[in-house]
């Protein structure tokens, strides 16, 4: 058993470190090294809030050498932590690269994880313990870049501020997501969505009660790119092939059992199935997410990448090509009866993470996943504003809101349905 889960562990590593290469080497060669360096600097000091396509303000090659240094500081503090890679190691450091490419930064996500780590020290623990908090926490980076960059101070106080903030907001993380777990019970899968979504409510008005105000200007990156085009389908691809290669006979055995798997949280593919069916899980997610951007003619961006990277990196986690179609179906159909248009930034982002309420559909069946999709569209549209774009997981935030909602009318129907 012990061999096997080094292997494991092995294989996801690799794979994980072909992944960061991966990005490099394309945004190297489409870029050329000085242009993707002088781009990758700009983004440093750059307003990360909702929504900031990287690849619109820097160029494609900053912009996903961008993403592969948010990642690799990913692995590192993985190593560093002495944590076994897993399901949850590899759905945060795929979240993590994609959100590279729409918000997050190195220097706008390392004061949050010191803020986890002293909340770790301070409640004896070891940051092993709350090492997913801290990767998942970055969601809150954009924070970060908003005290230094947007609020007007002078820029040494800013900084300074700026770090101070970060390192408060990590250590106020843990005890935040530990208590919103509770409140969805699991049926929402970007759980640090709804954490740093709720905190975030808190920050934007104590930031804008102290009388700083900031733009709410959309950076959206819609040219033609076949190199963008090709990074989800590649990477899936080769998931796909490892996994099958792992696999040998049993691989649509491995595949089927993760379909067995509602998905709510905690549920490691890895290790309750197998890492040959997560990968292909993994990499069929990404095909199927890519057709659908194919074919409602969505533009391949910085924040669709991103999308499509961190729900394949929750085919480790929760999501499977079974348990998330039908709220992607719920959301299509809430899109069209609002009249908007499935390529909008807004719903095609929603589609995308609409899968983060899968768990339901895998728990509740087909029914409870469509409506969940429905709310989802609904609240998403609504939920950005509330944390002033500060919160890079929107839909986890309003995912959790969701699920808290289905969830309590479900229990109450189950504890009463003798009286009905």
């Amino acid at each position: 058993m012990d061999t096997v889960k080094i292997e494991k562990k092995d294989s996801l590593l690799l794979f994980l470190l072909f992944f960061v290469s991966f990005l490099i080497a394309v945004g190297i060669f489409d870029s050329g090294i000085s242009k993707t360096i002088s781009g990758f600097l700009k983004l440093q000091v750059h307003p990360a809030r909702l929504i900031n396509d990287f690849i619109e303000i820097a160029g494609i090659g900053s912009a996903l050498f961008n993403a592969a240094m948010v990642g690799i500081i990913g692995i590192i503090l993985i190593k560093l932590a002495g944590i076994q890679f897993s399901g949850p190691t590899f759905a945060a450091i795929l979240t993590m690269a994609g959100f590279g490419l729409f918000g997050k930064t190195p220097l706008n996500i390392l004061p949050i994880v010191l803020g986890v780590y002293i909340s770790a020290k301070v409640v004896n623990k070891t940051f092993k313990d709350y090492l997913i908090i801290a990767l998942f926490g970055t969601a809150l980076g954009p924070l970060v870049s908003t005290i230094a960059w947007e609020i007007g101070m002078p820029l040494i106080p800013a900084i300074l501020t700026a770090v101070a903030g970060g390192i408060v907001t990590g250590f106020l993380l843990p005890p935040i997501a530990f208590s919103m777990l509770h409140l969805h019970q699991g049926y929402n899968l970007y759980n640090m969505g709804l954490t740093c979504g709720f905190f975030g409510l808190f920050t934007s008005a104590l930031i804008r009660g102290l009388g700083h105000s900031y733009s709410a200007t959309i950076y959206w990156y819609d040219g033609p790119s076949l190199i963008l085009k090709m990074i989800i389908p590649v990477l899936s691809i080769l998931l796909i092939i490892v996994g099958l290669a792992r696999g040998g006979r049993k691989s649509l055995k491995n595949f089927l059992e993760v379909l067995t798997i509602p998905g709510r949280l905690p549920s490691d593919f890895v290790d309750l199935a197998s890492l040959s069916g997560t990968f292909i899980n993994s990499g069929l997610i990404g095909i199927f997410g890519s057709l659908y951007i194919f074919i409602i003619d969505a533009p391949f961006n910085g924040p669709v990448i991103g999308g499509l990277l961190t729900i394949m990196g929750f085919g480790a986690f929760g999501t499977h090509v079974k348990n998330s179609w039908p709220v992607v179906a719920g959301v299509i159909i809430a899109t069209f009866a609002s009249g908007n248009s499935l390529k909008a930034p807004g719903p095609v982002l929603a589609a995308i993470f609409s899968t983060t309420l899968s768990p339901l559909a895998g728990e509740f069946g087909i029914f409870a996943g469509f409506i969940a999709g429905v709310i989802h569209l609904f609240m998403v549209m609504q939920t950005g504003a509330w944390s002033g774009g500060m919160n890079l997981y929107n839909n986890g935030f309003a995912g959790g809101l969701t699920a808290a909602l289905i969830i309590s009318v479900i229990q109450w129907y189950r504890t009463n349905k003798e009286e009905f």
